[in-house]
């Protein structure tokens, strides 16, 4: 369908708010990475957003109010000036590289506006960057003004 529109959900409701989504029959994505969570009498894995409070969504224009019937959702979001959008094949890269690596941690890094960004190997290359070395992986989402820092194991 092409570009992938982001919405900002209530703290800690973007799993619910993307299934609540997918159940209305809209394309919904919330990138998730599994974590270990140790509490005083037991360890539990659980899956933790990639991208706090936000879940993408794939919707076509004239629809897109119909987010705001589901339970969670705020409002979107917008970067310089206009929705801001994930390229389809920044999607793909997401769903790709946090279902086949073991990701131990990330950082999500919010962009200044005009800013460069040095992502090692790319030579200060501005887009969208997939950077894999041994340990680390970048992607640059662009027209979402953020670059997510995957470290894996």
């Amino acid at each position: 369908m092409g570009n992938w529109n982001v919405i900002y959900t209530k703290p800690r409701s973007e799993k619910k708010v993307e299934e609540r989504l997918n159940n209305l029959g809209i394309s919904a994505y919330c990138p998730v990475k599994e974590e270990i969570k140790q509490w005083s009498d037991r360890k539990k894995k659980i899956l933790v957003p990639v991208l706090p409070s936000m879940v993408l969504i794939n919707i076509d224009e004239k629809e897109r109010n119909k987010v705001f019937d589901i339970p969670g959702v705020v409002r979107y979001m917008f970067w310089l000036g206009k929705h801001a959008t994930v390229k389809e094949e920044e999607v793909d890269s997401l769903k790709t590289l946090l279902t086949q690596n073991n990701i131990v941690s990330q950082d999500t890094l919010a962009l200044k506006v005009g800013e460069k960004i040095d992502v090692p190997g790319f030579e200060n290359q501005i887009g969208i960057i997939k950077k894999i070395s041994p340990n680390k992986i970048w992607v640059v989402l662009k027209n979402l003004g953020y670059v997510i820092k995957l470290k894996i194991a």
